[in-house]
This record gives structure tokens, C-alpha cells and sequence, in this order.
């Protein structure tokens, strides 16, 4: 369940969605994600946990799935930005190349998590730059403002972000996985860290994609579905409305999954690319995050 507006709870109302294993999570006035109900976790682990901590502290095997994880941004982005290539919009063309050639050859050399996060914030900022190739001006970024977004393309990317963010941490919940541990971002106090990681390369199929057919096709409009005040703009009750329908269709939306050969929904290849990463540290198989490629 999402919580978007103001309400009031029960310890009865706790209780049931304790047993019946819902979770629940809340969004602050700006729509940025604040904290989840969690039912007690029935899917605890000691071996993997142990594991995950291991994996976590081994510098060398948390770098190869730092860099996993950032390779699949750049591999989801590129394929995203040549779908509007393939529709006659060449400016994007440098953006690609740039990913494809410099950007995995510099994941590649990197000798920290340091160096790994700042080709990953290159490749967010370069993809940001070709939104003016082919969104209307109104929905232009000159820069990512998150807290709270100062403009209607901010608060579409804070507000689909959270939640993809709130979707993961629903998917690792239901594995055995622990929330905390996480590889690509540093694990802190007050945040499901792992959830972060986990949902990097879904972003632009899901949170990115939604956004641009929303904007150009003209269901989300400036002047009807943005409240805009001195310092901020946010996201009116109707338009929320329209962006979550739209999310929940391409999140629910299938594909052939080309190892499983049939047809998974997109919520399922969060929770398998879950089971990758347990793999990952149980087996040492090679964690790649979703790639949609093919999926498009």
C-alpha cells in the first residue's frame, strides 16, 4: 500500500496488515519517500546474511557488483535514448556513442566505488542533457534539484524514483536479502541501501519511460497537473493519479524473458534480478542487472 496523503491508523489496522504480510509505505508532503510499515520479516537468513556481510566487505567482489549495477544503467539508457534515435532525434547519437565507448571502458578501469559512482552521475547528467531533443519545452531540466524539485521534470523523476524505490523494497522484502547491505551505495543509517542498488537499472525503463509518454503524449500537463509554489513544484492529486496508473501498467506490462523463455512482468524481474544477486554471493555467479535491450 502507498500512502500519499494525510491519514490516520490504528494499532487494529497494524495488526491486520501484520498477518495478512501487506507492507505499507508513506510519502511526505513532497512526495518523497519517508519510512514503511514492515511486517515482521518471516524470511530471515543467518547464512546468507553472513554472506552478504562477507561479500560487502570483500573491497574486490563488492566492486565487481558496483560496477554490475552501473554497467546496466548505461546499457538501459543507451537503449532508451536509440529508440529515439531510431525516430529521427540524431542529436542523442553522442550521448550513445559517449556510454557505449568511454563510459563502460572507464567502469571498467575503475579501482574504487569512488571513481565507479562518478561515471554513474557522468552518465545520469549526459542523459539528462538530451531531454531537450525530444520533450516539450515546459519539461526541459536545466539542472537535478531533488529536495524538494523546483520544476515539473524534477518532481516527475523524485516522484517515480520513490516509487520504483518503495516497488524494490517490497521485491527484497519477499527474499531473503537484508536491506541494509548494499554494494554500489554506501549502507547508512535511515535507508533500505540495497533497495537503492536494486532499483538503479530499472529506472529508465520504468520510472524514465513513463515520464516521456506521459509528457508526450499530453496526459500530463504543466498548467493542469503541477502545483507550483516559491521554491517548489509538485505533482496535483490528479496528476499523481495519472502518473501511478501509468507506472502500475508498464510495472505490470510482460516480456519474454530470454532465460526463463516465458513471459515475465516487469515487478518479477525486480524480484529475479533479487535472486541473481543471492546467487551472486551464495554461488559467486555473476551478477548482471536487468538489461532491456530486447525488451523495449
Amino acid at each position: 500500500m502507498y500512502c500519499l496523503n494525510e491519514i490516520s491508523i490504528n494499532t487494529k489496522l497494524l495488526d491486520f496488515l501484520a498477518r495478512n504480510d501487506i507492507v505499507v509505505h508513506f510519502f511526505n508532503y513532497f512526495e518523497g519517500y519517508s519510512g514503511t510499515f514492515y511486517p515482521r520479516n518471516k524470511y530471515n537468513s543467518g547464512k546468507l546474511l553472513v554472506k552478504q556481510v562477507e561479500k560487502y566487505e570483500n573491497s574486490e567482489e563488492r566492486l565487481k557488483i558496483a560496477k554490475s549495477i552501473v554497467n546496466g544503467i548505461g546499457v538501459n539508457i543507451s537503449e532508451i535514448l536509440y529508440h529515439y534515435y531510431r525516430h529521427e532525434k540524431f542529436e542523442v547519437k553522442e550521448v550513445i556513442d559517449w556510454i557505449r565507448k568511454d563510459a563502460f571502458k572507464q567502469i571498467e578501469n575503475a579501482k574504487g566505488i569512488q571513481q565507479v559512482m562518478a561515471v554513474e552521475g557522468e552518465i545520469w547528467q549526459r542523459f539528462y542533457s538530451t531531454f531537450k531533443y525530444f520533450l516539450p519545452e515546459d519539461f526541459i531540466m536545466n539542472k537535478r534539484v531533488k529536495r524538494p524539485p523546483d520544476n515539473p521534470i524534477n518532481s516527475l523523476i523524485s516522484f517515480g524514483n520513490s516509487v520504483l524505490y518503495a516497488k524494490t523494497i517490497n521485491s527484497i522484502y519477499r527474499t531473503h536479502l537484508d536491506q541494509r547491505i548494499s554494494f554500489l551505495h554506501e549502507p547508512s543509517e535511515g535507508r533500505f541501501s540495497l533497495s537503492l542498488d536494486i532499483s538503479e537499472a530499472f529506472k529508465p525503463i520504468l520510472v524514465y519511460k513513463t515520464i516521456f509518454d506521459l509528457v508526450n503524449k499530453k496526459k500530463l500537463q504543466v498548467t493542469k497537473h503541477f502545483d507550483k509554489k516559491y521554491n517548489y513544484c509538485l505533482l496535483n492529486e490528479e496528476g499523481r493519479k495519472i502518473f501511478i496508473e501509468a507506472f502500475e501498467k508498464r510495472i505490470e506490462s510482460v516480456f519474454m524473458h530470454p532465460t526463463l523463455k516465458r513471459k515475465v512482468s516487469y515487478r518479477t524481474a525486480i524480484k529475479l534480478d533479487c535472486y541473481k544477486l543471492i546467487k551472486n554471493i551464495l554461488e559467486d555467479k555473476e551478477f548482471i542487472p536487468f538489461n532491456c535491450k530486447e525488451n523495449l
